[in-house]
């Protein structure tokens, strides 16, 4: 029998139209799941009363045909995002106690279009990480396991406790944001749907900042449909942010359907890296079969400057982490542990406050801006981010979407990969190109590792065609016919 938790963002939308559940039970129905949830680490904190409260608003909005685009639907919002009233510590120590005395305009507009908040989740501190084994609350665990062991499993990251969150069913749907791939790899490694909208399309106004060139807000979903029906909630021009951009948001989910008959998928032949498992390979051949019997035609591409992505991007975030978070220094919020001088309280407060990947992108980023070495290396990281960018440029001349992996291996064991930055920061190398040029990507589920670990394609857009990606990647859903659920669903753990 089909619960409430089983059914999709879509699903659960028609089904409070068809007056068959109201607002209030699809949220008791989620408030139900916390606490087998809850041993995952993924709420840092949950908002029951709140989120009974929204319900019934919402319920009493329908009642008066006032219902918006999300009405009664039960959201995790990852702790990146400002809430008013309600702590946001961005998965930090040093904003431990911090309230925030305004909303994120995302978070707003999801409030506006009916949406109901069951909490804000656990992340990578700062969003600085691929694993959420950053986080100063603790690690979040994936809900999928191996085939041939118990060991716990890292959800990715920064957005692994969303992505988490969604997959256990512990929420419908959630937040995330993305700067390097930290909604994609994620959504890849927890076996659902992850969407990065183009940069500019998702205010940045009340989010945390991380890399102000690269973070975006975006959904983590069960389906592309859901993720359709999200972002239309999310998007839309802010004047309070200046890198806003004011284009018309369109009916996303009405793009949905249909064939593929005259869209042309570039398959990038840098994207063929060393050392990537065949298992990886022979999905994305598959899924390139499948978008060619949908009547795309596929052509190959080059990408030349792929390979400089990766180390492009670790100068370009972590100087600009290392500008924004200069603000954190015990005076004005969050933590503050004293010193007998103002300078000592600083050195204190930072040293405790932070954890030791932020340390150390902290430290890389004010290097790389430093006196002697900022023309080095942080000019002419931003000179192969053109690149990057113009490559891109010149692949639109010739096709319409980009099919690559989402991620270079399934999802990996907690601690596997802790004690070498550089094999941690290889996971973001499929991710990254499209984040630096700021263009939309979606990561769809599209198999399982011979581990029976979820695996998934990514497609990359045009600037401002998230229609295009989310038609695209609905062919690849409707192909793949991803049913696989997580062992802590299947009562395996």
């Amino acid at each position: 029998m089909t619960t409430l938790t089983d059914l999709t963002l879509a699903q659960a939308r028609d089904g409070m139209v068809a007056g068959d559940f109201s607002a209030l039970e699809l949220t008791e129905a989620y408030i139900a799941t916390l606490a087998a949830v809850r041993p995952l680490n993924c709420y840092l904190l949950e908002t029951e009363d709140a989120a009974r409260t929204m319900a019934q608003a919402a319920d009493d909005r329908r009642a008066r045909s006032e219902a918006g685009l999300l009405n009664g639907i039960p959201l995790a919002i990852k702790d990146l995002f400002c809430t008013k009233g309600i702590p946001a510590t961005a998965g930090s120590h040093i904003l431990n106690g911090f309230v925030p005395p305004y909303e994120s305009t995302v978070t707003s507009k999801l409030w506006e279009a009916g949406a109901v908040m069951l909490g804000k989740t656990n992340m990578d501190e700062f969003a600085m990480g691929s694993s959420n084994m950053t986080s100063y609350f603790g690690p979040v665990t994936n809900p999928w396991s191996r085939a041939e062991d118990d060991a716990k499993l890292v959800p990715g990251g920064s957005s692994g406790g969303s992505a988490a969150v969604v997959a256990a069913r512990g929420a419908l749907a959630a937040t995330g944001t993305d700067t390097g791939g930290s909604i994609r790899q994620p959504a890849s490694f927890c076996g659902i749907v992850g969407m990065k909208p183009t940069y500019g399309r998702c205010s940045r106004w009340g989010i945390i900042a991380f890399a102000s060139s690269l973070d975006q807000a975006g959904p983590l979903t069960r389906t592309v449909r859901d993720a359709a029906i999200m972002l239309g909630g999310m998007a839309g021009h802010d004047p309070k942010d200046s890198t806003s951009v004011n284009v018309p948001v369109p009916d996303y989910e009405a793009s949905l359907g249909g064939d593929l008959k005259g869209l042309r998928i570039g398959v990038p032949k840098e994207y063929r890296i060393d050392g990537t498992p065949a298992e990886i390979e022979a999905l994305w051949d598959e899924g390139v079969a499948w978008l060619k019997s949908a009547g795309a035609e596929i052509v190959e591409i080059s990408l030349p400057h792929t390979k400089y992505a990766l180390p492009a991007y670790y100068i370009v975030a972590p100087a600009e982490a290392s500008s924004n978070l200069a603000r954190y220094d015990g005076v004005r919020y969050g933590l503050r542990v004293d010193g007998e001088t103002p300078q000592e309280m600083y050195e204190n407060t930072r040293g405790e406050g932070f954890g030791a990947e932020v340390k150390r992108r902290v430290l890389i980023g004010t290097y790389v801006l430093s006196a002697g070495y900022y023309d080095a290396y942080y000019l002419q990281a931003q000179k192969v981010r053109t690149r990057i960018l113009q490559d891109f440029q010149n692949a639109w001349e010739k096709v319409d979407a980009i099919l690559t992996p989402t991620t270079p291996s399934a999802a990996f064991a907690q601690g596997e990969k802790m004690d070498d930055p550089i094999a941690m920061y290889l996971n973001d190398v499929l991710t990254v190109p499209a984040s630096m040029a700021g263009l939309p990507a979606i990561s769809v589920p599209a198999g399982l590792s011979s581990d029976g670990l979820p695996l998934g394609l990514h497609v990359i857009g045009r600037p401002f065609d998230e229609s295009t990606i989310l038609k695209v990647g609905h062919a690849i859903e409707d192909a793949a016919d991803f049913t696989a659920v997580p062992q802590i669903l299947a009562g395996g753990g």
